[in-house]
């Protein structure tokens, strides 16, 4: 009997050469007309609902690494004091990134 496997990948059978980096861009593109949509049409708790969404999806984390990764600050050790050097460290960093917690 073969099981299909349905939803997200765990970060650990991922490798960070084999993302799909267009699938990756997409995703968080179209999560961000679906937050600008919402803020024309004034639904603001969709708005902070949607945010949520996307601050806390793997798509945006991996998306936010390579953009740092890409950029001239790239070889610049973060808050934490450590560089980023090899594919390993990226995922590491992009599935480390804190989640978004209740301030009141």
């Amino acid at each position: 009997m073969t099981a299909i496997v349905a939803g997200a990948a765990s970060n650990t059978t991922h490798n960070w050469n084999h993302v799909n980096w267009k699938q990756i861009r997409r995703n968080v593109y179209r999560m961000q007309l679906r937050i600008a949509k919402a803020v024309q049409e004034k639904r603001w708790g969709k708005v902070k609902a949607l945010q949520r969404i996307l601050s806390c999806s793997k798509s945006a984390k991996l998306l936010a690494v390579k953009m740092i990764m890409s950029n001239k600050g790239a070889k610049t050790p973060g808050i934490d004091k450590v560089p980023w050097k090899t594919p390993k460290q990226y995922w590491h960093a992009a599935f480390s990134l804190c989640t978004i917690t209740q301030w009141k």
